[in-house]
């Protein structure tokens, strides 16, 4: 089962670097073929099918949304050939919780679904600065757009 769940951070952290990097490409290779998939972010409505759910990064990606966003505290719960990734985005000194679906297809985990949106509060040792020292806790505001 570790090696599973491996699989499923490995695939979660190349969405991060996809989202960070604006590579539409990368995104669009991540996300499911056959099943269905949904993406709700912070402020939309909730986007539901591949075509409107790849317009909806492809939008985010051109206007360089994703920045230096960070996940943290990433942690899997698997259902057999299904699994939620759960974790924080720290973007700008904002932080959101998300959850990231995936499902196994053609031997590889790809994503199902993604939603985020403001964590009013977050775990103590989540810190806000460079340096990863602080403690952080309260309203981190709802603007941020992904």
């Amino acid at each position: 089962m570790s090696g599973e769940r491996d699989a499923v951070l490995f695939a979660n952290e190349a969405f991060y670097l996809a989202f960070r990097t604006g590579d539409l490409a990368a995104m669009d290779a991540l996300w499911a073929q056959r099943a269905p998939v949904s993406c709700i972010h912070p402020g939309w409505a909730a986007l539901t099918g591949r075509e409107r759910v790849m317009g909806g990064w492809s939008a985010i990606l051109r206007h360089g949304s994703g920045g230096q966003i960070e996940c943290r505290h990433a942690e899997v719960q698997q259902y057999g050939e299904s699994a939620l990734v759960i974790c924080y985005e720290v973007l700008d000194g904002t932080v959101l919780v998300a959850c990231n679906g995936f499902v196994k297809q053609d031997g590889r985990w790809r994503m199902v679904h993604h939603q985020a949106g403001p964590a009013n509060m977050v775990p103590g040792e989540l810190a806000m600065d460079d340096d990863s020292s602080s403690d952080t806790e309260g309203d981190p505001g709802s603007n941020m757009v992904h």
